[in-house]
């Protein structure tokens, strides 16, 4: 076949492909359009999923008649003139490219009435064939009808879902730009159905209210709150607590100037912000709105702009993880139980204030845990002697030990139950984190622990080799595959520490691309952590138990284990009242 040009219809088409993938793709399309002319209501009307109707109207700034066949003519744009307004786009929509691919797909009908034109105009596009402008009774304004999508490409319909399906990606979509404009009022209806109605949200309350009709009520009354800026930089939205973390990543919102986005960068950069206080596999749900200057971002690395790039990546990459670990601190683990007592059939505690944690610095482990630790295998024979008196802390004073498992404590505010492991784990994670790098008191091995590893994970060991030293460990590769263990933290003296070393290294496997060794350093000392905190059935002293305690109320993060599980809850006397229908 001799080389030709291409039919115009024929080039709309294969542009369609890209631009115009499934329903969701034109209402994505169609509602950055509006978005951009400045409307403040979009209203969207869909039949059969979007096969059938698609159907956009806005209140935004509107087309001139004269503008309209223009408007429908590939690369043909408002948003941007020069190669200098492609380095800095501030629209959602730029390449000009939506119109005319929906046209030659579907039968586009466009109705308009710019601000201060007289009467409104529309024009009808089908199988790429533009017609004749003519008058329309039109407000202020446009509407965009999209009937009977790839009639002309069977092909193509025949890869469509069912219609559910296209729905849930359309309803989908329009919950995530009304979770980006909350200046802008949406309807979502499907035939006579109303889907979704979210009014413009001017106040932090209306704005709360959206998020609770679209991720629940439960996400944004715990919510953590942040707003942080660094130079030209801020990031900004809500962080789901971590004891609430999902199974999938269903409800994790990233936005970049205004920009649904799912971008891995941001995702890597929250996901190791939550490192510190998320189970191993489960999902963080986040709302997170990330404002930088347009020069400092690319838009145009997506056919469908759904990804981004940043001119200094790291630079932004740091800045997230660094604010979303600080607002997950000591505000967000331990201001209230991490353990619900729901299970008990009593309403959760409302009236006290349960804040606690001193910053960082001034840490001071009130017992030799490391001793403890090591002395874990020696049984321990609990005080006979009565209680001290009841404390001024949060935790109360430890009356007894359950199970081997958990500590009773009593305080002002009724009755505090606490896991020994989790709570403890938590405390030597953060006081390792503190000594990490300063000449760890390190145990060394009557003979070398050999640990065999993939292949693969031997030059991953290389490159976090000094790392593991830092921590307290000695270690030599002997061959690939195979790596000498000769030394290991006080903390694991008498562990397994072959299985501790291949254990770690697998999970640090899962984070490639997070980028800096100080993840994978605090991935290894949480491991560390657990593998040394008190284990089920160790018996503890009233004092070790009280120790523990006062620990925790001078911790970070003393709320969850190093993997997100709750360390403790509390029962209030109006809870245990109510429990005993005491007052009835």
């Amino acid at each position: 076949m001799p080389i030709q040009l291409l039919p115009s219809a024929l080039v709309d088409q294969i542009a369609a492909g890209e631009v115009v993938e499934r329903p969701a793709s034109l209402v994505k399309e169609l509602v950055e359009n509006s978005l951009d002319a400045g409307a403040s209501r979009i209203d969207i009307d869909i039949e059969n999923g979007g096969l059938a109707l698609v159907r956009i109207v806005d209140d935004g700034c509107g087309i001139s008649a004269a503008e309209l066949p223009l408007a429908v003519q590939r690369h043909a744009t408002s948003k941007i003139a020069s190669l200098e307004d492609l380095a800095a786009i501030r629209s959602l929509g730029f390449r000009g490219e939506a119109l005319p691919s929906i046209g030659s797909v579907a039968r586009l009908r466009i109705a308009s009435r710019s601000s201060g034109a007289s009467a409104g105009a529309q024009l009808l596009v089908e199988a790429g064939e533009v017609g004749s402008v003519i008058p329309a009774a039109q407000p202020q304004g446009t509407q965009v009808e999209v009937r009977d999508l790839f009639h002309n490409v069977p092909a193509r319909r025949k890869f469509m879902r069912a219609e559910s399906t296209e729905l849930g990606h359309i309803a989908r979509l329009v919950e995530r730009f009304a979770l980006a404009r909350f200046d802008v009022g949406f309807r979502l209806r499907h035939h006579t159905r109303v889907l979704l109605d979210a009014p413009r949200a001017s106040t932090p309350a209306q704005q709360r209210a959206r998020i609770a009709s679209i991720m629940g009520a439960s996400f944004i009354d715990a919510a953590v709150p942040f707003d942080r800026q660094s130079g030209p930089v801020r990031v900004w939205g809500w962080l789901g607590q971590p004891e609430a973390a999902r199974a999938s990543s269903d409800q994790q919102f990233a936005y970049v100037n205004g920009r649904a986005v799912r971008d891995r960068l941001l995702a890597n950069a929250v996901r190791i912000g939550y490192r510190d206080v998320l189970y191993h596999g489960r999902q963080p749900a986040y709302l997170l709105y990330l404002e930088l200057d347009p020069q400092s971002v690319d838009v145009n690395a997506h056919p469908q702009k759904l990804e981004v790039r940043f001119r200094d990546s790291r630079q932004v990459h740091d800045f997230i993880v660094r604010v979303v670990h600080e607002a997950l601190g000591v505000a967000a683990g331990v201001a209230a139980p991490t353990a619900r007592p729901d299970a008990l059939g009593v309403s959760e505690p409302t009236s006290q204030s349960l804040a606690f944690g001193a910053p960082a610095a001034e840490w001071q482990p009130a017992l030799d845990w490391t001793a403890l630790s090591a002395a874990a295998a020696a049984p321990v024979v609990m005080d006979e002697l009565a209680p001290p008196a009841l404390t001024d802390g949060v935790l109360g004073t430890a009356i007894a030990q359950l199970h081997g498992v958990y500590i009773v404590a009593q305080s002002a505010a009724g009755l505090v139950l606490v896991d020994a492991h989790a709570a403890h784990e938590r405390v030597l994670y953060e006081r390792m984190k503190r000594e990490f790098g300063a000449e760890p008191a390190i145990q060394r091995l009557l003979e070398p622990q050999v640990a065999e590893v993939p292949l693969h994970q031997t030059e991953a060991f290389e490159t976090l080799q000094q790392e593991f030293a830092a921590a307290g460990f000695e270690i030599d590769v002997l061959a690939p595959g195979r790596l000498a263990i000769r030394s290991v933290p006080a903390l694991l003296a008498g562990s397994d520490a072959a299985a501790l070393v291949r254990e770690v290294l697998e999970e640090l496997q899962q984070d490639r691309g997070a980028h800096h060794l100080e993840a994978a350093a605090h991935r290894l000392l949480g491991n560390m952590a657990c593998k040394a905190a008190i284990k089920a059935n160790r018996r503890l002293s009233l004092v070790e138990m009280n120790t523990l305690l006062r620990d925790m109320e001078a911790t970070e993060r003393a709320g969850q284990c190093n993997h997100g599980r709750p360390t403790w809850t509390l029962l209030t006397l109006a809870q245990l009242d109510q429990l005993f229908l005491r007052g009835r």
